[in-house]
């Protein structure tokens, strides 16, 4: 049993937790909860670390095979957990690799284009919905906050290990790629002349989602193929982001839906 926090094992934990550079480094991060880590591919899982209490007695399993996972002392679970109540169960998982050819190759494409989103929730709660509106991939800036943020990682609700996603180094020449290879890219805007309802997105299609505070850089919203707004009442000027990209998500997988 490990007793001590100061165990190599618990600081490389701790590391990856708190430190993204120490995950980039190490193409590792950590899952917290039975969910996240049943739900991790097998070919990814390094190592399952379990409280004593939750090994001794152990709730619905979904599946997992505790034979070789390693048991933490309750206390020390607690300190090198994320969560204010630890669940009892965390694992080290390999990052995965995506290519940004294969997903804005894919047939009937519907992408998601993140420009600097600084909130890990609203990142994660993206992609979660992501998954469910039927988005095929996920293009971020560089400067969007990191995926494998504790916290992103937990609002993501297993679909990190769903939904391909992928980094650029130039968000607005990536922009300009996609559109090269047939794709319409709607920036939602303030600025919108037309209202997402009015848009057809049965074709290979994408959504630009900007900054929470700040909106899409002026560059990112030249580079789209239209403008579209969602209208707005009472004194409102424009919804969180993850909301807005949920609306624009759905429309989509409605008009889909309806072609099928």
């Amino acid at each position: 049993m490990i007793t001590s926090v100061s165990n190599p094992q618990m600081k490389r934990i701790k590391e990856l937790l708190n430190k993204s550079k120490q995950r980039r480094k190490e193409k590792c991060f950590v899952a917290e909860g039975i969910r996240m880590v049943a739900e991790t591919p097998a070919d990814r899982l390094e190592k399952v670390y379990v409280s004593e209490s939750f090994y001794r007695h152990p709730p619905e399993l979904r599946g997992l095979d505790l034979s070789k996972a390693l048991i933490v002392d309750d206390q020390v679970f607690r300190q090198v957990s994320d969560t204010q109540t630890p669940q009892g169960i965390m694992a080290v998982v390999r990052q995965q690799e995506n290519s940004l050819d294969a997903i804005m190759k894919q047939p009937d494409a519907l992408l998601l284009f993140l420009e600097n989103i600084q909130d890990p929730g609203n990142l994660g709660t993206m992609m979660r919905t992501a998954e469910g509106a039927g988005v095929t991939g996920i293009i971020m800036s560089r400067e969007t906050t990191d995926i494998y943020n504790p916290k992103t990682i937990r609002a993501t609700m297993g679909s990190l290990y769903r939904m391909p996603f992928v980094y650029v180094d130039d968000f607005c020449e990536t922009i300009r790629m996609a559109k090269a290879q047939g794709i319409r890219l709607y920036a939602a805007h303030l600025k919108g002349k037309h209202t997402y309802d009015g848009e057809d997105y049965r074709q290979p299609s994408g959504f630009l989602i900007g900054n929470e505070g700040n909106g899409l850089t002026q560059e990112a919203a030249d580079s789209a193929t239209d403008y579209i707004r969602i209208p707005m009442g009472g004194q409102l000027e424009s919804l969180n982001a993850a909301v807005a990209a949920a609306v624009l998500m759905y429309e989509a997988n409605r008009q889909r839906r309806e072609q099928l």
